[in-house]
């Protein structure tokens, strides 16, 4: 890691074209994170393409096409520092998976900052990703209201947009105190690592400042490792790479570790994170790594990697506590839709029912219910297809989040409270 400072991990999300991909440009290449001269190579792409104003989102977008032509392997994961952290932006790029990559982004993401359009205000998805970022454990948001250049820097329309926000954050269970509200234009520039003179009547912090107000997490280091699988590349000559983001403990070559669900114990042969090899993987790093004798069959997107003394957990069954966000009709017992957790994406069915309860306070509704729909809160008991790691939420947060999907929609999301082991045969 380049820095000492504490590291978070923060996921920009909000409502399509919002201006997620520009606001995280312009920090970049306010904070000196982009350089001038690739700004400028950037700048000449967007030009050529008829897109002047998209210059900054390139830097995301144009990372999108290098990554499917498999260039490189970290490509979107983009770093910058306040004054006091350290920090990862994660991007969930693309429009049809957007969902999905938002999920995986929210799983590993330490706190959010939310976009909402000041002259749009809160759209579908905005609901939807505040939401998602709560039960999925998110604790801390910033919300920057963008595009204030589009409604003349008025304070009266920023104000009706941070009352409806706020009023939205606070539904989803939001405290006050974890939410900062920021007047910003991404495109040119207001607000984002200094304060902006055509905003007088904001007193509040620059967007970077919000950010350095972010409480880290405590650290992940000591804890048993984990490692969810996100890729594995099979590169001519060098053999079986997989790729994945250390989530707690520490991976170090030579090391005897388990793949599980699959079982196989093997070793550590070398790490890398951007291009240079490292002599130990810490929670936070982005990495490939090489495996002792090991095949494509091994391994997969989905598999958990964890020291043989301190294996993943594979689970016969789970129990978790969700919340329905849309569903068209009701979930019931039997229900078995597809369930994203860390890296994997599973079928699993719901064999029970516990308790429905208020969203809003935690109260328990109702015991046994038939089924729950829309807006409903439940404790429910899960039953995975086929074998997958998952864990305890409050013991390996990244690992203990989930989200339910069906009919191309997000139909729950939520936390594993229990897992019960499966025995091995």
């Amino acid at each position: 890691m380049a820095s000492d400072k504490p590291h978070i991990n923060v996921i920009f999300i909000g409502h399509i074209d919002q201006g997620k991909s520009t606001l995280v440009g312009r920090l970049m290449y306010d904070t000196g994170a982009l350089t001038e001269q690739d700004y400028r190579k950037l700048e000449a792409i967007a030009k050529e393409k008829g897109k002047g104003s998209f210059a900054f989102a390139y830097m995301m977008d144009n990372l999108k096409e290098e990554r499917e032509r498999g260039v490189t392997i970290d490509v979107n994961y983009k770093k910058f520092e306040t004054k006091t952290k350290f920090f990862t932006v994660i991007d969930a790029p693309g429009h049809a998976d957007y969902i999905k990559n938002m999920i995986t982004g929210t799983s590993q993401a330490d706190a959010a900052v939310l976009l909402v359009g000041g002259k749009e205000g809160i759209m579908p998805q905005t609901k939807e990703h505040a939401f998602l970022a709560k039960v999925l454990g998110i604790n801390q948001i910033i919300v920057a209201i963008n595009k204030m250049d589009e409604i003349s820097y008025e304070e009266s329309r920023f104000n009706t947009v941070k009352e409806d926000v706020l009023k939205l954050l606070k539904g989803s269970g939001y405290k006050d105190e974890n939410i900062q509200v920021i007047p910003v234009s991404a495109w040119m520039g207001d607000n984002i690592v200094k304060k902006s003179e055509k905003l007088p009547w904001y007193k509040g912090v620059s967007l970077l400042e919000a950010l350095d107000k972010f409480v880290a997490p405590e650290s992940a280091e000591g804890k048993p490792l984990r490692l969810p699988i996100q890729d594995v590349y099979n590169i001519k000559g060098v053999g079986t790479v997989p790729v994945g983001k250390v989530s707690s403990g520490i991976m170090k070559p030579n090391d005897k570790i388990i793949i599980q669900p699959e079982g196989v114990v093997t070793e550590v042969k070398s790490i890398e994170m951007h291009h240079e090899q490292l002599t130990e993987a810490r929670p936070g790093d982005n990495v490939g790594f090489n495996l002792r004798k090991i095949g494509p069959r091994d391994i997969r997107r989905g598999s958990v990697i964890g020291h043989e003394s301190n294996p993943p957990t594979v689970a016969e069954e789970f129990t978790a506590q969700i919340i329905v966000l849309h569903h068209p009709s009701a979930i019931t017992v039997g229900y078995t839709p597809v369930f994203h957790m860390h890296t994997a994406q599973i079928s699993c069915s719901v064999i029970e029912i516990i308790k429905s309860l208020d969203p809003k306070t935690g109260a328990v509704k109702e015991e046994n219910p038939k089924f729950i729909k829309t807006g409903d809160a439940a404790i429910v008991k899960i039953k995975p297809t086929q074998p997958l790691v998952i864990e305890q939420f409050k013991e390996f947060p990244q690992l203990g989040r989930l989200a339910i999907r069906d009919m191309g929609k997000t139909v729950a999301a939520g936390i594993v409270i229990d897992v019960k082991k499966k025995e091995k045969k």
